[in-house]
Parts: C-alpha cells; structure tokens; sequence
C-alpha cells in the first residue's frame, strides 16, 4: 500500500516524500498523464458510467487533472462485441492503464450461455489477470440521508465503515468445482481455498488502512466450522505482530452480518475473504440509504486499481434515466486518492457530492418527500457544477 502510506507523509512533508526512494517512482507516475480505461458494461453500466466520464472532463478542463480516457467493451457487451465477455483488447487495453472505471455486466438475456461466456465470468477474470486482490468498499452515510437507510436515524447516524474484502482467492476461484452426477444424481461443488501469502497480502492492506483510521480492525470469518478460516485467522493474527497501535478483534460471519444490522458503528475496519465480503459489504450498503451510494476499489500491490460501484447492472430500470451515478461518482474520488495519489482532487470530487445532497437532489432511489428529484443525467450535471 505504498500509496497510502505516502499520502499520509505529503500532508506532512511533501519534499521529505518525493525523495524518499519509496515514493520516488509512485509519484513520477502521478506527474505523467494518467490512462485511464472505461468500460461501461450492461445494463445502467453506460448511464452511470457517462456521468462519472462527466465529471473527470470537467476536472480536466477546469482544475488540471492530466488524463487521456479509452474506452472498452466488458460483460454481456463484450460477448455481444468480440463472443467474449472479456475481449483480448479490452484485457490489452485495461492492462496498458493506469486505472480502469467500470459500470456494471450482466443481463437476463445472457443467462443461457455457456457458464465461461456469462458477463460474471469476464469480471472474474479481469479482476484475477490485473492481480486485483484487495477490494476497499467504503460505507459512508452521508447526514442528509439518515432518514433513507432502513434502520433507525440514531443507529446509522455517522456510519463510517471501510470493508476489505479479498478480491482473487476463495470459493469464486478454488478448483475444483463443478456439476457432475454422482451415484445417480445430479451434484454441484465448489472449494473455499486460500494459500498463507493471499491472506497475508491482503490483511496488511487492511491493517495499513486501519492505522490511518481509528486504529481498529475486525477479522470476519467461520473458524468454528472451516479450516480455511482457522488458517485465515491465524494468519491475520502474526500479521498483526506488525501493527501493535491496531486493535484486532475476531467476528464469526453470522455474528457479523447480524451485529451489521443491530450495532453498525462499533465497526471501522473489516477485513474479510471473498465470498463473505461480498455478502456483507452488500448488506452494509443499505445502511447508508441506497446500494447506488457505494463505491469500490479493487487494487494490486502497486495500488493500481480497478472502481465500480457495487451494485449490479439494473436491467430493469436501464435506459430510464433514472439510476443513481453517484457511486460511480464517488468511484472516480477513490481513483484519485488510491491510484493517482492526488487527494486534491479526490476531496474535491467528494465535496461536490456532498453539496449536491445537501442541496436536495435525489434520485428515485433515495428521494424523500420535500427533496428535488432528478434523473441520472441531471444529477451527473449537478455535481459537475458543484465542482466549481
């Protein structure tokens, strides 16, 4: 997390940091003019993502940020494109960036084909060809809409979760699995697998962002019943040898989902592998008034990343105008600050944001009696002008 760490020493010496030959090459990088690869996807993919571009051209045209976008095809898209939900120039051309903004795969009309040729399949597999291991969803409540999450105002009121999630190991990726016929029936099997280095890697990730918070991390996982997690729970335990300042607690999943529900805030920082992550960053999204408000970032070990909102491709509402870009949005402050290094930026993105809530504007999705309701589109227009 070499760029964690030296956003951290830039607030406080910036010429201490670009001398340090730790930093020296991640901020060579920064002054270069940044590639970034856009893929919209399915879906409202193409909706949300054209308000997020928005938003960088006007950062580009009006505040200096130095990028050259390209986009690409992905998912159902890709499939419909090349017969892969992965083309190899999409692949070329993400592994060629320096960050990749994505939208949204999937669709019903693409459930029929062949499991390798289903738009899930080519965000696996970008994920695990870009090393994308470490996966920050962040859940943040934004005041102005406590009265939106589904629990009660007092329990969510000032909700500041970071979920780490491993990205590239687990039961999505071990082998082996498969439908087969056993015995005369039909028997599907999958296998939770993880190796001492991928839990290692991404637990210091988590220990990392838990010393620039408020020094606390929660392990999830099932020790009780699996030996994946007694291995992961060991292992995160010796990494914390290295981190004494963070206090490390331990939560069985089930535990976790329930205490997400009943007592969200006793949490700051969660680390936690795949398939659990998954589930439960899902759920915590709902605890800050809509799925729609939730970015992410999937990084390697250089903090070259991949940002998606966590939400799926929403066919049902596609084409509408309706969907809400603001996750996305805050996607592209998570590049900025994780990938680029350029927390200016990012802060200005976020606080454009946050004016456009406290201004009233709400999609469907979060929109109360008394607030101004806007489409898609309008709500992309409403942040660029913010920017100012």
């Amino acid at each position: 997390m070499i760029l964690l760490l030296c956003n951290a020493v830039v607030g406080d010496d910036e010429k201490t940091c670009l001398t340090h030959p730790t930093f020296t090459h991640e901020f060579e990088r920064k002054k270069m003019t940044k590639k970034i690869a856009v893929l919209p996807g399915d879906g409202i993919g193409p909706e949300i993502v054209r308000e997020a571009v928005k938003v960088l051209e006007a950062l580009k045209a009006n505040h200096g940020l130095d990028i050259e976008m390209t986009e690409g095809t992905i998912g159902g898209a890709g499939y419909d494109a090349a017969g892969d939900p992965l083309p190899a120039e999409t692949l070329e051309l993400a592994k060629a960036s320096d960050a990749v903004l994505l939208g949204a795969v999937g669709g019903p009309q693409y459930d029929s084909l062949d499991r390798p040729l289903r738009p899930e399949r080519g965000l696996l597999r970008i994920r695990k060809e870009l090393n994308l291991f470490g996966n920050l969803r962040p859940a943040l409540l934004y005041p102005e809409l406590a009265e939106a999450s589904t629990l009660k105002p007092e329990v969510v009121s000032g909700l500041d979760i970071m979920i780490v999630r491993e990205l590239t190991g687990d039961i999505y990726f071990g082998q082996p699995r498969g439908i087969e016929e056993r015995n005369g029936e039909r028997v599907g099997f999958n296998t939770m697998v993880y190796s001492e280095s991928e839990i290692r890697r991404v637990a210091d990730m988590a220990f990392q962002i838990a010393m620039k918070r408020d020094k606390k991390l929660c392990s999830v996982e099932k020790a009780n019943v699996l030996e994946c997690s007694e291995l992961w729970k060991e292992i995160v335990i010796e990494v914390s040898k290295d981190y004494p300042e963070v206090e490390l607690s331990h939560m069985y999943v089930d535990n976790a989902a329930m205490q997400l529900v009943r007592a969200p805030k006793q949490f700051d920082v969660i680390v936690t592998g795949n398939i659990f992550g998954d589930i439960l960053s899902d759920a915590a999204s709902m605890l800050t008034g809509s799925i729609g408000m939730l970015p992410s970032a999937s990084l390697d070990e250089k903090n070259k990343g991949m940002y998606e909102p966590i939400h799926g491709s929403a066919p049902d509402i596609a084409g509408k105008d309706i969907a809400n870009p603001l996750a996305t949005i805050l996607s592209v402050s998570m590049m900025l600050r994780y990938t680029f290094a350029d927390e200016a930026q990012a802060q200005r993105v976020d606080d454009a944001v946050a004016k456009v809530l406290a201004d009233g504007y709400r999609t469907v999705d979060i929109y109360s009696e008394g607030t101004k309701k806007v489409s898609c589109s309008e709500m992309g227009d409403a942040v660029v002008a913010a920017l100012s």
